[in-house]
């Protein structure tokens, strides 16, 4: 009986130990030129075909478009009541269209929800002439954008993605792009849930169906030429883990949702992310020599996030590297060590550990005490 009792223990143990070190599953193949997830939070991989080979953006370019009139009224450069008269240019545009009227006076509010739920090129050429004076001015902001956002491989000439040969974007770039826009414009990411919007006497529905698919998806963007294929960049949250999947090229709309809410559900069932560090609390704390204080907690300025296997959690590892000698003054803010967190050998987190407060220098009595310590270290 109690061999029988051990051998079930030493069963179910081991069965445990299997569970939590069984490897992930390859994702889900599914039929794009290149796709990326990554985590909204921790910004981690969670699985890719190609995330970086240049291919044309299609309207996922408004996606951008949309990003730097967010800012032109975040910096007050405009406002959401204003009124922007439409151009020949903009209501003479092809494609998808909003079906504004020339020499009409629109709200900025409502071309933007035209840009976002009914995909306009109409709407996105009057908000870019509206912003930037002309289309090719505001194509430039979009590139110092993309620059300022780390986005390597892409460029814009125009504001809806209009098929032009220096005209590109990755997979990793528009993650990029969509992580940024939802953790520095919450409220206007939301519009990108709005399943309907109507102008005049036309009522348009989003193109992203996966909105009514599944109700943990709350954005945001397609695009489709004949070059570009069928492309989806969305997003879904559940139980406050969230992700971003940004597939292009798939061969038909039902393959492009299709395809992405695969991923979802792959990146929510096997993955989780968990908090590491709140922002400004204390994680370690170093010495620091001929200051005012002994020593200085460190820690780091944004909460700093990791995303694992799920059931792994518990296997994590960290590492402080910290200098063997770091000397008085220190200013909140400054970097003086690093934080490492693994997984199996394999580098999960890389983190500057910044002061939290000042330490000046100390007075000229404990300067000198430090500096005979010194000699003994």
């Amino acid at each position: 009986m109690k061999r029988l009792v051990l051998a079930l223990l030493f069963i179910l143990v081991g069965s445990a130990a299997f569970a939590q070190t069984r490897p992930v599953p390859a994702p889900p193949v599914i039929g794009a030129t290149s796709y990326l997830m990554i985590d909204a939070q921790s910004g981690h991989e969670l699985a890719s075909l190609k995330p970086d080979t240049p291919v044309p953006p299609a309207s996922l370019t408004k996606l951008m478009t949309s990003y730097v009139v967010f800012h032109a009224l975040k910096e007050g450069q405009i406002t959401l009541d204003d009124e922007v008269t439409i151009s020949e240019k903009a209501w003479r545009m092809q494609g998808s269209r909003m079906f504004v009227e020339v020499g009409k006076r629109v709200r900025v509010k409502d071309l933007l929800l035209g840009v976002i739920v009914q995909s306009g090129n109409d709407a996105s050429v009057a908000l870019a002439e509206y912003v930037a004076g002309s289309e090719s001015v505001f194509a430039e902001m979009m590139n110092q954008h993309a620059q300022a956002l780390g986005m390597q491989s892409t460029h814009y000439v125009n504001s809806t993605g209009w098929p032009d040969d220096d005209h590109y974007s990755t997979a990793r770039d528009l993650a990029t792009l969509t992580r940024a826009m939802i953790r520095e414009f919450p409220d206007y990411y939301a519009w990108h849930s709005v399943k309907e919007f109507q102008w005049g006497e036309i009522k348009q529905t989003n193109r992203n169906r996966l909105l009514w698919r599944d109700d943990s998806v709350d954005g945001l963007k397609t695009g489709h030429t004949e070059a570009a294929g069928y492309c989806l960049v969305s997003s879904a949250e559940r139980d406050g883990m969230r992700v971003i999947a940004a597939v292009l090229g798939t061969a038909s709309d039902k393959a492009r949702i299709d395809g992405s809410h695969a991923l979802i559900n792959y990146g929510f069932r096997f993955f989780e992310t968990r908090l590491l560090y709140k922002a400004g609390e204390e994680i370690t704390r170093a010495r620091i020599w001929k200051s005012e204080y002994e020593f200085s907690s460190l820690g780091v300025m944004e909460d700093l996030y990791v995303t694992v296997p799920r059931g792994r959690y518990d296997s994590l590892e960290s590492v402080h590297n910290m200098p063997a000698v770091l000397m008085a003054p220190v200013t909140a803010g400054q970097a003086l060590a690093e934080i490492k967190v693994s997984l199996d050998d394999n580098d999960l987190v890389h983190e500057q550990l910044r002061a939290l407060e000042d330490n000046p220098s100390g007075s000229f009595w404990q300067r000198i005490v430090d500096g005979i310590k010194l000699w003994f270290e």
